[in-house]
């Protein structure tokens, strides 16, 4: 593994560009006609960067119209295309991008939409299936064909950083200051997303099946990317970045080397210039990626009484769902268990609801959960053991029945004796958890629970109004995450 110091010697120090200054030209952009960029996001988890931007779990246009009206630089569409299958994946991609476009339409004067592709930092996902449907939809819905999809898995505050083209995962612990290429952890080994390559440009070869060539992918190295740090002059950097863009045409896959949230600004002013030169521009991207790219500063994490403000807690105890089966996240459940002596943990057996007597086994359940809530925090979690197949759609066949079982206790817990709050871990667990569980329509992210990661949404109808809800992956944070959210909220920790 290469140290990170030694990868990073070759390339030039990092600007220091200010949120404030991508917002003033993001405002200028925007001065004649609104722009609104709209991330459709494969799991919630894409909005734990951001804070105070509306999200929806449905998107009919009378939804996108009630999410363009809140005035904000983006709104979040939670579409879960990571757990379908690609043929449904495509469809739902569709239907989101001509809804947004009619709702954008039907104002008082048309709002100009940007689409971001929101995806996984560890590169698991439907790619470029995606992407390529998304401009598919905008040039038969408006005529606008697409000159180049914009691809930045970094997340820098968990640890992804892209250098020389090539996509690392930062190590913790003993291993912190090495750098793991993404192929070579357990992420690549996917069973339905699973790839080879952790160099960018191969990774689009691999996953588009030789379409694009690698040598035909345009790669925005730090060199690029910090082209005006000898200078301290933002506007070189975007100008290099622009200029690098300009033969991009009929989608040509962009990559772009990030290792901190200053990189994000100078690309951020750097599409900014070329989508003013008139390049129409897709983004496939991490989670940090429209923070930066709407000038939006980092926000501090809130504060126990800051993720109550406006309701009243309930005196029931909270309910932490935990589906997610990465390392990580088995890991963290650890430390929860060990340190929350007073919760009750109720386990989902798998197996259990593989079988015939799958009902009866769910209704004991929820009686379980109901009955501890009253008395403190309650976990539930599935059980560890993963069982995989080596057929990708029956992996995902089980893993929507499990994601089923749990929004059918969540669901069912919420309607009997509300939680004083609901924390999901797992991408696909949380969103299913938002839309299913605890039928979540709108609501506003607020922001993070720990630094640039886990998001708290306000759930601002259903049955949930009035619950904070936290959304938190299943591959971010370290071994005590969960437990320190946990604390914040509970009132038995």
């Amino acid at each position: 593994m290469p140290l990170e110091a030694d990868t990073l010697a070759a390339y030039p120090a990092e600007l220091e560009i200010p949120a404030q200054q991508v917002a003033s030209a993001v405002a200028a952009s925007a001065a004649t006609a609104p722009r609104v960029l709209v991330v459709l996001d494969d799991d919630p988890t894409g909005t734990q960067s951001v804070s105070d931007l509306p999200v929806l779990t449905r998107w009919a246009v009378e939804d996108f119209t009630w999410a363009l009206h809140q005035g904000k630089a983006a709104v979040y569409v939670l579409t879960n295309t990571r757990s379908l299958d690609p043929a449904e994946a495509a469809a739902r991609n569709e239907e989101i991008v001509r809804n947004a476009l009619a709702a954008a339409r039907n104002g008082d004067g048309e709002i100009h939409l940007s689409f971001v592709s929101r995806s996984d930092s560890t590169l698991r996902g439907h790619f470029p299936l995606e992407p390529d449907v998304i401009a598919a939809t905008v040039a038969a819905e408006s005529g606008e064909a697409t000159d180049g999809v914009v691809i930045v898995p970094a997340f820098p505050d968990a640890g992804r950083v892209t250098i020389g083209g090539v996509h690392y995962m930062r190590g913790t612990g003993n291993e912190a200051g090495q750098l793991t290429p993404v192929a070579e952890t357990e992420f690549a080994k996917d069973a339905t997303f699973g790839f080879v390559n952790s160099e960018m440009a191969k990774y689009v070869e691999e996953k588009s099946q030789g379409r694009f060539s690698a040598d035909s992918v345009i790669v925005l190295d730090l060199n690029i990317i910090r082209a005006g740090a000898a200078t301290g002059d933002a506007d070189v950097s975007a100008k290099a970045i622009a200029d690098a863009i300009e033969p991009a045409a009929a989608s040509t896959p962009i990559v772009a080397d990030i290792v901190t949230e200053n990189d994000l600004r100078a690309l951020a002013l750097g599409l900014e210039e070329a989508e003013r030169r008139g390049k129409k521009l897709l983004y496939r991207v991490g989670p940090p990626f429209v923070r930066a790219r709407i000038g939006q500063d980092i926000r501090a994490e809130l504060t126990g009484e800051e993720a109550y403000a406006g309701n009243v807690p309930s005196e029931a105890g909270g309910l932490i769902v935990v589906g997610s089966h990465v390392g990580v996240t088995t890991r963290q459940l650890k430390v929860l268990t060990d340190q929350h002596s007073a919760a009750r943990i109720v386990e989902i057996d798998v197996e259990k609801l593989l079988a015939a007597e799958a009902d009866a086994y769910l209704d004991q359940t929820v009686d379980t959960v109901v009955e501890a809530l009253h008395g403190g925090d309650v976990i539930v979690h599935t059980s560890r053991l993963l069982i995989k197949t080596d057929d990708p759609a029956e992996s995902l066949r089980i893993a929507r029945t499990v994601s089923a079982a749990v929004v059918a206790v969540v669901n069912r817990t919420l309607k009997t004796f509300p939680p004083r709050f609901v924390i999901a871990k797992g991408g696909i667990t949380s969103s299913d958890v938002a839309a299913h569980g605890l039928e979540i329509r709108h609501a506003i992210v607020r922001g993070p629970m720990l630094p640039g990661i886990v998001s708290l949404w306000e759930p601002v109808d259903g049955p949930a109004k009035g619950i904070p809800y936290i959304v938190f992956a299943g591959n971010v944070g370290d071994d005590e995450s969960l437990a320190r959210v946990t604390r914040k909220l509970s009132n038995t920790f």
